[in-house]
């Protein structure tokens, strides 16, 4: 449940990416490359994925869609900078793979016919920001 969920601040994030970029270990996790945005995998079964902190701030706030591209990169892109307080980061949660310990952000897409779950590695903690 989400708000029994730590609160992951800039500092957590890039630790949780230290841990990531150290796991050497072959996993089916990565079996898709999710160094920017993508729909959860078939590869990677969902119940593959632990929660283990949160970035939503308040579950009853509607969080911003403004997103965070000082550089020019796209919601997409690899390169894209990870901002807590800038969508979609504040809408995710912090998984981690239960067979070889990575960390993903991941959170869910809906529109208003659509739920996609989507899911981006968290390994490159230079990629973390946090702007006011």
């Amino acid at each position: 449940m989400q708000d029994l969920l730590p609160q992951a601040s800039a500092d957590d994030l890039r630790a949780f990416a230290r841990q990531s970029a150290a796991v050497v270990q072959d996993c089916n996790c990565r079996s898709a490359d999710s160094t920017g945005w993508i729909s959860l995998p078939l590869s990677l079964p969902e119940a593959q994925l632990a929660d283990v902190a949160t970035l939503v701030r308040d579950p009853y706030d509607e969080p911003t869609f403004a997103e965070h591209h000082p550089d020019g990169t796209q919601y997409g892109s690899p390169a894209a900078p990870i901002a807590p307080r800038y969508y979609p980061y504040n809408r995710c949660n912090v998984a981690r793979c239960t067979q070889c310990a990575r960390h993903y952000l991941r959170y869910m897409e809906a529109g208003g016919y659509f739920v996609d779950r989507r899911i981006r590695t968290l390994d490159n903690a230079a990629l973390v920001v946090d702007p006011a």
